[in-house]
């Protein structure tokens, strides 16, 4: 079984940043792709950054240019850099993990609020 826990949520003005962390435990043989979706209140579940083990990357149109997924596999540890946020950018974050999709594991999300 796999753990993900999500810290680094809180509320920050448009403009600001925010670094969201992703803690990985247990069987991580099986998980080779990482990722954060996310949950903004009256939208679907959302795909927002992924990253494989070759630490090629994926970013939703939404966030290109503002966004960063990294991980450090030692640590077992995925970081989510959120820069120039956006009112629409609110929401609950997820991170997840997969063979070769980031859906088969889910954290219980993190609140990131942005005030205009």
């Amino acid at each position: 079984q796999v753990q993900l826990v999500e810290s680094g949520g809180g509320l920050v003005q448009a403009g600001g940043s925010l670094r969201l962390t992703c803690a990985a435990s247990g069987s991580m043989s099986s998980i080779h792709v990482m990722g954060w979706h996310r949950q903004a209140p009256g939208k679907q579940r959302e795909l927002v950054a992924r990253i494989g083990g070759g630490r090629n990357t994926y970013y939703a149109d939404s966030v290109k240019g503002r966004f960063a997924i990294s991980r450090d596999t030692a640590k077992n540890t995925v970081f989510l850099q959120m820069n120039s946020l956006k009112p629409e950018d609110t929401g609950l974050y997820y991170c997840t993990g997969g063979t070769f999709y980031p859906d088969r594991y889910w954290g219980k999300g993190t609140l990131v609020n942005v005030s205009s």
